[in-house]
């Protein structure tokens, strides 16, 4: 009786080690094929890239001026702009995120009000896209329009306060789910500590969540870079470095999308993979500086 319960514990030990094989090739599988489809993109958007670097046209879309009437093709505008309208989105949703998953688990942790607002947040992840464009032409722009007095109401700033509300459920919902995991973790301790629950939010979950801080920003981030509905609805597509949050402008995504719609054959046309390109190396900078930066920051305590 002893032996067959020792072969049967044998036996599922073996099937267990087998299943835990298989499943560690097939994430290994994964991350080789999502590793193979990185390279190849940057590998298509450097080759699609080279007749601009062997025919010496390189000068003309590192440019700051676009203006395909009198062949000037430069992209560096919507460069510039693609960050600032990325920036300023996170500068409006980030602190937001803070604020609505510091109500989740501080003031606000249990009760109707809690689950009405975590409802309200998945409600929003499930928002197509073009939904708040939509709303931002027919509310946003008229009403920034009319406090401002200035422009068309079509500019950088309609376009930031759009994309932050875009971006912000996604934020919400990153750091809410690794506040969790903190809270259970340290919840009972800092109860024991006398900490009330806005202490334990401040001086002990965000603290212990701070790489949930880098990715909810880099997440962000990377939607924020590459939304091209609502920059090509609501920002104007003035191709044009901006003076002002009430400026029109278009931002590199947007600009992909409108060349490949009207031209093919043209100087303009090459000019989309190098926007595309600088797309690629710019979130790759993006996310390299967040990494160091996390990494650097939690190794000093």
């Amino acid at each position: 009786m002893t032996d067959h319960r020792l072969t049967d514990e044998a036996q599922a030990f073996r099937h267990t080690t087998r299943r835990e094989r298989l499943i560690e090739r097939i994430l290994l599988a994964a991350a080789g094929l999502s590793a193979t489809v990185v390279v190849a993109i940057f590998s298509m958007l450097a080759w699609f890239c080279l007749p601009l670097f062997t025919e010496h046209r390189l000068a003309a879309v590192l440019s700051w001026r676009w203006d395909p009437i009198h062949q000037h093709f430069g992209i560096l505008p919507m460069l510039l702009t693609s960050c600032l309208l990325t920036i300023l989105a996170l500068c409006i949703a980030f602190p937001l995120t803070l604020g609505i998953c510091s109500l989740l688990h501080g003031t606000l942790r249990n009760g109707a009000l809690r689950r009405g607002l975590l409802f309200l947040v998945h409600f929003m992840t499930g928002i197509p896209t073009v939904i708040y464009g939509f709303v931002s032409v027919f509310v946003l722009v008229p009403l920034l329009r009319w406090m401002f007095e200035t422009g068309t109401g079509f500019s950088l700033l309609t376009a930031g306060l759009t994309l932050s509300v875009l971006i912000l459920p996604t934020m919400v919902l990153v750091l809410h789910a690794e506040l969790d995991q903190a809270e259970r973790r340290y919840r009972l301790t800092a109860e024991a500590l006398g900490f009330s629950p806005e202490q334990t939010m401040r001086t002990v979950l965000l603290p212990a969540s701070r790489r949930a801080l880098v990715v909810t920003v880099l997440l962000g981030m990377g939607r924020a870079v590459g939304d091209t509905l609502v920059s090509l609805m609501v920002a104007g597509n003035a191709a044009q470095v901006p003076h002002s949050l009430f400026d029109s402008v278009r931002t590199l995504t947007a600009h992909i999308a409108l060349v490949l719609a009207t031209d093919s054959h043209g100087m303009a046309y090459p000019s989309v993979f190098a926007a595309g390109l600088f797309l690629f190396l710019l979130m790759s900078c993006f996310q390299g500086f967040l990494r160091f930066w996390a990494r650097h920051g939690t190794s000093v305590k």
